[in-house]
C-alpha cells in the first residue's frame, strides 16, 4: 500500500481500533498519551507505520534532531505508528493507531486507514481526543463523544460519556470519521476536556478519565492505577501552582462553582454496578431483537 511503512503482517483478524492523533486534537497530549499508555500495559506489537512525507509541512510540523545513546545524531519525524494486540480471546483484539494531525491530503491519509481497518476486518473505530475547556482542574474531568448508532450513543451516555453538540474548526478527527462512515465500519468518539488555564503538559487525569470510559465501552481488562496515581500528583502539583496566583484561584471557585451547579441540574450518573447493569440488559435485548438492530 502506497505510503505504508510494513514491518508485519498480523495475520489475527482485530476487531476493534483505537486511534489518537498529536496536536490540534490532543490537548495537554491526554489522548495520545493515553493510548501510548495503553499501548505499554498490553504490551501491544508495533507492526507498521505511515510514511510522513506526504502528510506533512515540516516547516510548521518539523521533525526533532536527538542525540542517542551511541552518540549518534538521528532525527525524528512525526509519527503515525499502528501496533496490535492479540489476547486468549481473540474476539477483544485491537489494533491501535498513535498518530499526529497531517497539515496535507486529509482524506488520502484516513484512506490509508480505512483501508488497513478493512484488512483486519475492524468493525468499530473508537477516536481519543482531548481538548481545552473552562472546565476546573480540581473535579472529575468531563468527558463528551459522539456516535455512530442509536446503540452505540445510548451505550456511551451510561458510561458517562455525554453527547457532543460542538460545531466549528474541525481536525483530522472528523475527516477519519466520514471515511468509516463511507465504508460502513461503526465509530465513536471520546473527548477529555482540559483546563484551559493550566499550561503544563501532560495531563494524566484527563488520560485516566479517557481510559476509564473506553475500558468499559470496548470491554478491555487493563489497570489503569498508575495513571490514577499521576492524576492525583498533577492535581496536588497545579494546586500548589495556583495557590500562589490569587486571580486564577478565584477564577478555579467560579469554574467549580459552575461545574457543580450543571452536575446537580442534570441526572445523577448511576452507580457502576447499575450501569453495568443496564448495559447487560440492553445488550441482552439486542441478540434478542436482531430485526431492531437493523432497523
Amino acid at each position: 500500500m502506497d505510503h505504508l511503512i510494513e514491518h508485519e503482517i498480523p495475520e489475527s483478524k482485530l476487531p476493534t481500533m483505537l486511534v489518537a492523533f498529536a496536536g490540534w486534537p490532543d490537548a495537554a497530549e491526554a489522548a495520545t498519551r493515553a493510548l501510548r499508555f495503553l499501548v505499554r500495559k498490553l504490551r501491544a506489537k508495533k507492526f507498521a507505520e505511515i510514511d510522513p512525507e506526504e502528510f506533512y509541512d515540516f516547516t510548521h510540523v518539523r521533525p526533532h534532531s536527538r542525540v542517542n545513546r551511541g552518540g549518534e545524531r538521528v532525527t525524528r519525524w512525526p509519527q503515525n505508528d499502528l501496533y496490535y494486540y492479540v489476547p486468549d480471546d481473540e474476539s477483544r483484539s485491537l489494533l491501535l493507531f498513535v498518530g499526529t494531525e497531517p497539515n496535507l491530503k486529509w482524506r488520502t491519509y484516513s484512506n490509508i486507514l480505512t483501508t488497513i481497518a478493512e484488512r483486519h476486518e475492524v468493525r468499530l473505530v473508537v477516536s481519543i481526543g482531548a481538548l481545552l475547556d473552562a472546565v476546573p482542574h480540581t473535579r472529575e474531568p468531563r468527558v463528551t463523544g459522539r456516535a455512530s448508532s442509536v446503540e452505540l450513543t445510548q451505550k456511551a451516555e451510561w458510561l458517562g460519556i455525554k453527547n457532543s453538540g460542538y460545531q466549528g474548526p474541525t481536525g483530522i478527527h472528523t475527516a477519519f470519521a466520514d471515511a468509516c462512515s463511507n465504508t460502513g465500519v461503526a465509530q465513536a468518539s471520546i473527548w477529555g476536556h482540559c483546563p484551559h488555564y493550566v499550561n503544563t503538559s501532560p495531563d494524566p487525569k484527563v488520560s485516566h478519565a479517557l481510559l476509564t470510559r473506553l475500558r468499559s465501552l470496548i470491554d478491555i481488562d487493563v489497570d489503569l492505577e498508575e495513571l490514577y496515581i499521576a492524576g492525583n500528583t498533577y492535581q496536588e502539583e497545579v494546586d500548589k501552582v495556583i495557590a500562589k496566583q490569587p486571580d486564577v484561584s478565584s477564577y478555579v471557585r467560579r469554574l467549580e462553582r459552575r461545574y457543580d451547579e450543571a452536575r446537580t441540574a442534570t441526572e445523577e450518573i448511576p452507580s457502576p454496578e447499575t450501569m453495568v447493569e443496564e448495559l447487560e440488559n440492553f445488550l441482552r435485548s439486542q441478540s434478542q431483537n436482531p430485526d431492531e438492530e437493523n432497523a
